[in-house]
């Protein structure tokens, strides 16, 4: 399976966003480089290309994906009655992989993935262990009881303060989560101008 293998903070530190999560992603400084989007912040002149490369990076990064898998998923959502961004962005939401993070089983993506792949996630009671798995509209995540006693498991879902975000519905007394209604665009915790990263995949 790819994944993204580069140093978590310092990618964050490149993007000027915290895309791992981490309290202390963008604490450290590195003054011998400045990112685009370090120089976009001080008024720096970046030209229009950096800028749209920049978002689409930075979406990748959130959701930890891919070239490839960022392509297949702007495809699919060019074929939405949505605005192109708008549906590339609720796909990459709604996958499992990034739910259970959302939810609070895993503290970053990459934790959340290996959790799937590992088999600790259910979805709607069955065994779902591919991490783009799109999950729908009333899906319920729940972590596999055997699971349950993991103590890092049980210690994320108890203690680990989620995203709290609307469209997900938490029952902690099950180890579970339930998809409630697709996700508004301005709910997402991600800061990205999509709309940038559209027009580059557009030329």
């Amino acid at each position: 399976m790819a994944t993204r293998r580069e140093p978590r903070f310092k990618l964050c530190r490149h993007l000027g966003v915290n895309v791992c999560g981490h309290p202390k992603a963008l604490k450290r400084s590195d003054s011998k480089k400045a990112s685009a989007a370090n120089l976009a912040r001080t008024g720096q002149k970046v030209s229009q290309y950096g800028l749209q490369l920049m978002e689409k990076q930075k979406i990748k990064a959130y959701y930890g994906i891919l070239e490839r898998q960022f392509a297949r998923y702007f495809d699919l959502a060019k074929k939405s009655n949505e605005m192109t961004g708008v549906a590339l962005l609720k796909n990459l939401e709604c996958r499992l992989d990034n739910l259970v993070y959302r939810i609070g089983f895993a503290r970053s993506i990459r934790q959340a993935r290996q959790m799937v792949n590992h088999g600790h996630i259910l979805v709607n009671g069955k065994k779902v262990d591919i991490p783009s798995y799109g999950v729908k509209v009333n899906d319920v995540i729940s972590l596999k009881e055997k699971s349950r006693d993991n103590v890092l498991f049980s210690a994320n879902f108890d203690g680990l303060v989620a995203f709290n975000v609307p469209y997900i519905e938490k029952d902690k007394g099950q180890f579970s989560a339930k998809l409630i209604r697709e996700p508004l665009r301005d709910e997402l915790p991600i800061e990205v101008n999509e709309i940038l990263a559209v027009e580059l995949y557009s030329k």
